[in-house]
């Protein structure tokens, strides 16, 4: 456990130089890896053999090569861009007491300066810009254990509230291509999905709005929450589920997909890594599926049920039916 922080600055160091870039056309020496990086020689051989021992880069001779780490992240773009994200929450974490005292980051809260604006839907896109880039760079592989998990060819219409970019519905519309699919969202980050979304402009929709302050468009038989309830606030989410009860059409679904909490204490990203993460953001928490669950009832939900996912440490998925 002490060493792990360790680790993580090996792993933000080897995204930082694009080492593992590097190697993917091949093994090269410790030489042409410090020219190319301006990384003095023997810190750079100090940095491969930390790398190694995490399996990220692999030891040929006297040469280098992408271990089986290094390949796997180099697969997953979105793991990278989460890395170099993370300077700021390092930076909240230098003193974890203080940030327990002050309930608040200092530095990973300015990411999303619109969650806590008292007029988030007139952000400019230059406000939304950065944290909406991230969530679609990570969106991927969420969104391919979401529709391994749930089929969606009985439904008809499919509304992303919070959708970002547009990442989660692309996705959707390539898998099951009968869907209607509308995105709701801020209208500046609606702007920037219109883009994403426009090979599929014939079927798509857009409203932009704040989920908080302004009601969901009626009519789409699935509703889907990606990871959205916990970034948010009790108050918030009891509002959110009870906007997304009266948008369904009769009928329809409620998907829910976030990281939740262990009730049993063992899920160390649940209660570990997002509990601290959010609290650096400055809201939110993981939740129990019960505590969702009880949150889903209160909205007008009759019953809720959990879905096999790949990787549930990470991501979990939950059904509310009315």
């Amino acid at each position: 456990m002490v060493a792990g922080f360790v680790y993580s600055q090996v792993l933000t160091a080897c995204i930082q130089l694009d080492l593992l870039k590097k190697l993917e056309s091949g093994p090269l020496y410790v030489t042409e890896l410090s020219a190319a990086l301006d990384v003095p020689p023997a810190e750079m051989a100090r940095l491969l053999r930390a790398a190694a021992a995490l399996d990220l880069v692999e030891p040929i001779g006297e040469r280098y090569a992408l271990g089986a780490q290094g390949a796997a992240l180099l697969g997953n773009s979105g793991l990278a861009e989460m890395i170099r994200h993370h300077d700021r929450l390092y930076a909240d974490l230098q003193d974890p007491v203080a940030l327990l005292r002050r309930g608040r980051g200092e530095h990973l809260a300015g990411y999303w300066p619109y969650a806590t604006a008292q007029d988030p839907e007139k952000t400019e896109e230059s406000g939304v810009s950065a944290y909406s880039a991230l969530m679609a760079a990570t969106q991927p592989a969420v969104a391919a254990d979401i529709l391994a998990a749930y089929p969606m060819r009985g439904h008809r219409s499919i509304m992303d509230v919070g959708g970002g970019q547009g990442a989660f519905l692309s996705a959707v519309a390539t898998r099951w291509p009968h869907l209607h699919l509308h995105l709701f969202d801020l209208p500046a980050v609606v702007t920037r999905a219109r883009k994403v979304l426009a090979p599929y402009a014939s079927r798509t929709s857009f409203t932009g709005g704040s989920f908080f302050s302004d009601p969901l468009p009626a009519g789409a038989d699935l509703v889907t929450l990606v990871r959205i309830l916990h970034d948010h606030d009790d108050a918030g989410v009891r509002k959110l589920l009870s906007s997304a009860r009266a948008a369904l059409a009769p009928g329809g679904r409620l998907l829910i997909a976030e990281p939740m909490s262990d009730p049993r204490g063992k899920d160390r990203v649940g209660d570990a890594y997002f509990g601290l993460y959010l609290l650096a953001m400055g809201r939110g928490q993981a939740r129990t599926p019960a505590q969702i669950t009880g949150y889903a009832i209160e909205a007008g939900f009759s019953r809720t049920r959990m879905l096999r996912v790949r990787t549930p440490g990470l991501l979990r998925v939950m059904i509310a039916a009315p």
